[in-house]
């Protein structure tokens, strides 16, 4: 298929790709809270954009607790597909709380004609996020 290099490359070809497609200054890790993030994914098999909980096992707690509470706003005005995973395994010893949307359709890095959709999806869905973060920043922090 692809060799390590060249698998590299094409990883970077997608995300300069997708920066100059959809400029925009992304919240990502620019919460104001340590551990509280949001991320793109974009593999060979999946895409999806992710707001991660990852800090010490009981303040995760806290705010797993509180971003399921806002669940139906999340599902209602914003994200209909959202998925809540509170025991989201990354590695072998770390496991994250998530709440995440994915592209339903057949995606891979690897495979430039789906490159657009993705694109498009990992846009629309992180606005999204941020749109609602933005509204109830202060009821999801503690």
């Amino acid at each position: 298929m692809f060799s390590k290099n060249e698998a590299k490359l094409l990883r970077q070809e997608f995300w300069t790709s997708f920066g100059k497609s959809f400029p925009h200054e992304w919240i990502l890790y620019n919460t104001n809270v340590k551990g509280l993030s949001f991320k793109f994914h974009f593999d060979t098999e999946s895409a999806y954009v992710a707001f991660c909980i990852d800090m010490e096992f009981s303040k995760q707690q806290i705010y797993w607790d509180k971003l399921v509470s806002h669940k139906s706003i999340l599902e209602t005005d914003f994200l209909p597909q959202i998925k809540f995973e509170e025991y989201f395994q990354v590695s072998d010893e770390k496991v994250i709380s998530v709440a995440y949307v994915s592209l339903e359709s057949k995606v891979s890095i690897h495979n430039k004609s789906t490159w657009r959709t993705t694109m498009e999806f990992l846009n629309e869905t992180m606005l999204k996020f941020e749109a609602f973060y933005d509204i109830y920043e202060n009821t999801v922090k503690i």
